[in-house]
């Protein structure tokens, strides 16, 4: 059984991140829980990259350690199998 994943991603009125997009849907089909945490303006997003140490969204944990962000997620998919 899968664990608890957390995902920020971004969804501003004018860009929906495609990667975002894509780490949702990988962390579905590999059957996590998803506290899907939307960062709704570019403030949130400039925040949480400031926060995190990071330079782009999204950025998923899974159990409580970061694995990164789309591309990251897949590795860590495909290493689960």
């Amino acid at each position: 059984m899968a664990g608890q994943a957390i995902l920020y991603r971004m969804v501003l009125p004018e860009h929906t991140c495609p990667f975002g997009v894509r780490a949702k849907q990988m962390l579905e089909r590999a059957g996590y829980n998803i506290d899907d945490r939307v960062l709704n303006s570019r403030d949130e997003v400039e925040a949480l990259k400031a926060d995190m140490g990071v330079d782009t969204t999204p950025q998923v944990f899974i159990d409580g350690e970061l694995i990164g962000g789309s591309d990251a997620l897949e590795t860590f998919l495909a290493e689960q199998r």
